[in-house]
């Protein structure tokens, strides 16, 4: 269960998110870098990811073994991510090991030597993971999408990078980017423990408060110019892959959560979305089709994204395209939105009981709020979104017609 969360700041600037636990054995913690795709320069695609994956290769005193071993052989979990933004390390381990994986964490974080050696080695991992990437027409489309949408600009890179920007990278890279973005002042530390706050702080203040205060890096280059482009790519696929989208609200848009209970009522992950009930139920065109919505800090993406049979492929796009405007063109009724704004805290609340999405999403709010966003705060937007501002929402962000849209077809060719 849950009880209350805290902020603190260390005095190198490192801000702290503490959410106290009961009933459980169990202790989570997260660090949030505000660095990910988006602080890479020209050429440098991939280098956030690929830095992600050094972290685990070798410290000042850890060889990668040791760090690998370090939680598993108390029956933790050790794990990381990179996204366009960010880059987060998050561990989960028995309440009396949270200090071995805070200073785990700090050790991989600020002591990487990242080996020459073992940054070869790691390219032909991180290469074999492109290569699976593009073996998946359905995970590389979102990529490439997002390339075509956010053209010449980081947003727009894959996360991974590509075969030849990975080969490129040399040890300087890698610790130039650290020295810029690795800093306290640019990360938040979530921790989730039954453990009481003061001797968490006292653990925390031990292994990452001797870190240096230090200005971050330059900012990542915003995000200005977006034009339509439509583009078909034949490929041995035995479905065709379609995804057509728009820009939409960044983090601090006013319309942010309006555009977010559209897209769940459009196309979210429940099986009463209209694009589910009226493409995939009524007419059995597709298996796979949804919505999605991203926000960035300057600016957002809305997709949806379809596969099916070439012989279904127009129909599907069609279907879905009439779907977006009933929402444009119709209000929903106040019976039914209801149930709507129920079903995306439902949820929400269901995303809560993991542990690890709770200290993440501390992490992410107050790294990008200055704030911890609790579910009662995001309960209260949702229930403050009317049928009218759904349906502006959708004239503005959902009417493919009428608006610029990008889309991306991979149109399957036979194999002879």
């Amino acid at each position: 269960m849950e009880h209350s969360t805290k902020t603190f700041a260390l005095k190198n600037g490192l801000q702290l998110v503490l959410t106290s636990l009961s009933n459980t054995e169990v202790s989570h913690c997260a660090l949030l870098i505000k660095a990910g795709t988006r602080n890479e320069q020209i050429q440098q695609e991939g280098l956030a990811h690929f830095i992600e994956h050094m972290l685990f290769k070798g410290t000042r005193k850890r060889k990668s073994f040791h760090i690998l071993n370090r939680l598993e052989v108390v029956g933790g979990e050790l794990n990381a991510f990179t996204s366009k933004e960010e880059t987060c390390i998050h561990a989960s381990v028995t309440t009396p090991h949270l200090e071995r994986a805070l200073e785990l964490i700090s050790d991989i974080t600020f002591n990487s030597v990242f080996n020459s050696l073992e940054i070869e080695k790691e390219k032909e991992v991180v290469c074999d993971e492109i290569r699976s990437y593009l073996d998946n027409p359905g995970e590389q489309i979102f990529d490439d999408f997002e390339g075509i949408v956010f053209k010449k600009n980081p947003l727009g890179n894959p996360i991974l990078g590509t075969e030849n920007s990975v080969r490129n990278f040399k040890q300087k890279d890698l610790i130039a980017f650290t020295r810029k973005f690795y800093i306290p002042s640019n990360m938040v530390l979530s921790v989730a423990s039954s453990l009481k706050a003061e001797k968490v702080i006292r653990q925390l203040e031990h292994h990452f408060g001797k870190y240096r205060l230090a200005k971050v890096g330059e900012k990542p280059k915003p995000f200005k110019k977006y034009t339509a482009e439509k583009t078909a790519v034949k490929k041995h696929n035995a479905q065709c892959h379609f995804i057509m989208g728009t820009l939409a609200p960044s983090l601090y848009q006013a319309d942010r959560m309006t555009v977010s209970l559209l897209n769940n009522i459009l196309g979210g992950p429940g099986m009463n979305s209209k694009l589910n009930l009226g493409v995939r139920e009524k007419y059995g065109y597709t298996y796979a089709i949804e919505s999605g919505f991203n926000s960035y800090t300057d600016t957002g993406m809305f997709h949806v994204y379809l596969a099916t049979d070439k012989k279904f492929l127009n129909k599907s796009i069609d279907l879905a395209v009439a779907e977006m405007k009933k929402l444009t063109d119709n209000k929903i009724g106040t019976l039914q939105l209801s149930q709507y704004k129920q079903q995306l805290k439902g949820q929400l609340a269901l995303a809560k009981e993991n542990k690890s999405n709770v200290v993440i999403s501390n992490a992410r709010s107050l790294l990008n709020f200055k704030k911890v966003t609790t579910l009662e705060d995001i309960y209260k937007k949702i229930d403050a979104v009317t049928s009218s501002q759904l349906v502006e929402a959708a004239a503005k962000y959902l009417n493919a017609k009428s608006r610029s849209y990008s889309s991306l077809l991979y149109e399957s060719v036979s194999h002879e």
